[in-house]
């Protein structure tokens, strides 16, 4: 093995290293405080909210979509509830799109790989966008492309408090939803600690996220070791103007997820990508996926769904130009 691919390595490896271990905290540090956090506010808790307000909780939603650590195609299932809550078409819509923009993780991950400052500018921009975009859309009447399937609420399970006094029976006979589990020597329910539960909770969301961080933390280790620093100023360093919106544009396909496309995107800035490419591509990446696109149209008409990704792809490319010029 010649000399330079044993720097190559050496460097790949220790950028692995550095990010595995430093994500891997952040994460499970961030979602358990997140869990703490839904203790207090339950998804229930956000629909009452919301669909009290009517069209005047653009801001609300908003910060009630930023403590709701939903990936994009999450976020729909959501979403019908909501509707079928009769929540404010403008409130709603605001929450479809900071949910998945402003979750917790994101702005964490942001936070270590790319300083407070990004972090702040990529909150701020993602927060507006939001909140103008809901009002904006609801004065044009855009709730005319809501589905009216969307309205009619599905035959589910109770949820956790109502099953407390329903005589359902629930899906797994040894638990209930709230976390209860019977002692096998009595036969009688008892409560599981509450913070161990939010860690078990934790626990297993970090194991489903990590193939997804692994997966950037290695792509992004290999571009920091491998790939050229002058192939990725050519194609996507400053002063290309058509950088942003190609990252904006790539992001929706991508479909990769936020705790992987972060720490990729760490590779990318070491090597000379510009920090306004890389937020065009987290934005257009987090914000919408075609997954999604798919999901929605059980929701939404045609037309709905262009708004949605012009919006996505607007908020992308804006947030890489005003960081470009402010920066």
């Amino acid at each position: 093995m010649s000399p330079e691919i044993q720097v190559m390595l050496k460097e790949a490896a220790d950028m692995f290293v550095f990010l595995a271990l430093e994500l891997t905290v952040l994460f499970l540090v961030v979602s358990y405080l997140v869990g703490v956090l839904q203790e207090y506010i339950t998804p229930e808790k956000v629909r009452e909210n919301l669909s009290a307000r009517k069209g005047k909780g653009y801001m609300i939603a908003a910060l009630l979509g930023a403590i709701t650590p939903f990936c994009s195609c999450s976020t729909i299932p959501f979403l019908k509830g909501l509707l079928q809550a009769r929540a404010g078409f403008g409130p709603v819509t605001v929450f479809l799109f900071s949910s998945p923009l402003l979750n917790p993780i994101v702005i964490g991950l942001l936070i270590v790989t790319f300083g407070l400052d990004v972090a702040v500018f990529y909150f701020s921009v993602a927060l507006i966008t939001s909140v103008v975009s809901g009002y904006l859309l609801e004065r044009l009447g855009f709730e005319r492309y809501v589905r009216d399937e969307a309205y009619q609420a599905a035959v589910s399970q109770s949820a956790c408090k109502a099953g407390q006094t329903s005589k359902e029976t629930p899906l797994n006979p040894e638990s209930s939803q709230c976390g209860d589990r019977k002692n096998p020597a009595t036969g009688t329910k008892q409560a599981e600690n509450r913070w161990l539960r939010i860690w078990r909770t934790t626990w297993k969301d970090f194991l489903t996220t990590l193939p997804y961080l692994l997966l950037g933390i290695t792509i992004g280790s290999f571009i920091y070791g491998f790939v050229p620093t002058e192939l990725i100023v050519d194609y996507a360093g400053e002063n290309k103007w058509y950088a942003i919106p190609l990252a904006a544009v790539i992001g929706i396909p991508l479909y990769i997820r936020a705790s992987a496309v972060i720490p990729l995107s760490a590779g990318l800035v070491q090597k000379g990508m510009a920090l306004g490419s890389v937020m065009a591509l987290i934005i257009g990446s987090a914000g919408a996926s075609l997954t999604e696109v798919i999901l929605l149209k059980s929701i939404f008409r045609t037309q709905m769904i262009l708004a949605f990704l012009g919006v996505v792809l607007g908020m992308a490319m804006t947030a890489g130009y005003l960081y470009t010029l402010i920066f």
